[in-house]
């Protein structure tokens, strides 16, 4: 043990001494956390939209100045004609269409119902999706504020002569259907709260691998390596010198993200903080085994860092970050079955965001506890002291 710690102050000292490893490990994964958690938002504001109202009725008006007051939607323009307004979104000047037929406001008072046409343009499929999402919204809103405001007029058109202070109520319906919408875990509907602690475990993964990976290979390129493979170190003693570290530096990196989390983005943080770092303790062998086992078939830093981000590039667009895992086909879900940075991800969400506990994310736990040992015995198993 006394030949293990030798080496792990060896690798400290030369942590401290690289003028680029400290900055790279402590300040760009606060860099990475800012810039990842505004600039990866799915929450999408000012759509340009197209309004081509053939009615020009009160209620038409009401609906589009909804539209306008929603927030998510900016009348760019009012063509007269629907082909008008399909020239104006192939040159890419409107990203949603809402067309409001004649007769509306007299369909909607007459036969309780009427028909609006909302075209989107789905050249780009996320902001299409959630404009018509934002779209469908705001039309029930209107449906809703229009019935409660005109509840006299209704009752006019519906029995001539009855009086509008106490209007006879049409076709009652013996189930009272109430509908309740409740966010759970993140009331707000804040993007940047879903966001935050999964990229905060993928920054994590992407850092610990890619140093390690390119740490030993560095000293393969220096030739400071073959001093310690004439020496009678062990490959387990080596190997271990080598990660620890890496491993204690990764507990930092994770405290400096929580930190930031908090104080930038007021993240909630429900589930219990030793729990992170006690999971993050024996998830970063993951990262760190897989680096020191490309890095025992790279013979350059250009060859460890290109090995490196083949694997991580994969890892990071299928862990769930930005697609949800069910969504994918179904060989992805098995194929993900081998994904760590999936684990992470799941597990930050799960504890910081729902307040999870040990007994939620056993079966995690334990299956990142076993990737460890599979990847680093093979990373030992590996390992030759070679020139």
């Amino acid at each position: 043990m006394r030949t293990v710690l030798f080496l792990v102050q060896k690798e400290f000292l030369q942590v401290f001494r690289n003028k680029t490893m400290l900055p790279l490990l402590l300040v760009m994964p606060v860099l990475q956390m800012i810039l990842l958690s505004y600039a990866a938002n799915y929450e999408i504001k000012n759509l340009a939209l197209a309004v081509v109202d053939h009615d020009l009725s009160p209620a038409s008006r009401q609906l589009v100045n909804k539209f306008s007051a929603s927030g998510y939607f900016q009348v760019k323009s009012a063509p007269q004609a629907a082909k008008a307004a399909d020239d104006v979104m192939a040159k890419d000047q409107a990203d949603l269409i809402l067309e409001i037929p004649p007769r509306f406001e007299h369909d909607l008072v007459r036969e309780n119902q009427a028909a609006v046409s909302l075209t989107a343009n789905a050249i780009n499929a996320t902001k299409a999706g959630l404009g018509m999402g934002y779209a469908q919204s705001i039309i029930r809103d209107f449906n809703v504020d229009f019935a409660r405001n005109n509840v006299a007029l209704f009752a006019s058109v519906a029995a001539p002569g009855a009086d509008p202070a106490n209007p006879p109520v049409r076709n009652p319906q013996p189930v009272n259907l109430q509908t309740t919408y409740s966010n759970w875990y993140n009331p707000h509907l804040d993007y940047k709260t879903f966001m935050v602690p999964g990229i905060l475990g993928e920054i994590v993964s992407l850092i610990i691998c890619f140093l390690t990976a390119l740490n030993i290979v560095r000293e393969r390129e220096l030739g400071t390596i073959e001093q310690l493979n004439v020496t009678p170190v062990k490959k387990w003693q080596f190997i271990l010198g080598k990660l620890f570290p890496f491993w204690m530096l990764s507990l930092v990196v994770m405290t400096i993200g929580l930190t930031v989390g908090k104080l930038v983005f007021d993240i909630p943080m429900l589930g219990n903080l030793w729990l992170v770092l006690g999971y993050t303790a024996a998830f970063t062998p993951c990262m760190l085994g897989l680096g020191f086992l490309i890095s025992n078939f790279a013979d350059s830093q250009q060859q460890a860092m290109f090995t490196a981000w083949f694997f991580l590039l994969i890892f990071i667009l299928m862990c769930g970050l930005f697609t949800p895992v069910e969504s994918m086909p179904e060989w992805a879900q098995w194929l993900n079955v081998l994904n760590p940075v999936k684990y992470f991800v799941s597990f930050m969400r799960l504890v910081l965001l729902k307040g999870a506990g040990f007994d939620d994310i056993r079966q995690n736990f334990f299956t990142v506890l076993g990737y460890a040992v599979a990847v680093n015995g093979l990373a030992v198993w590996t390992y030759r002291k070679r020139v």
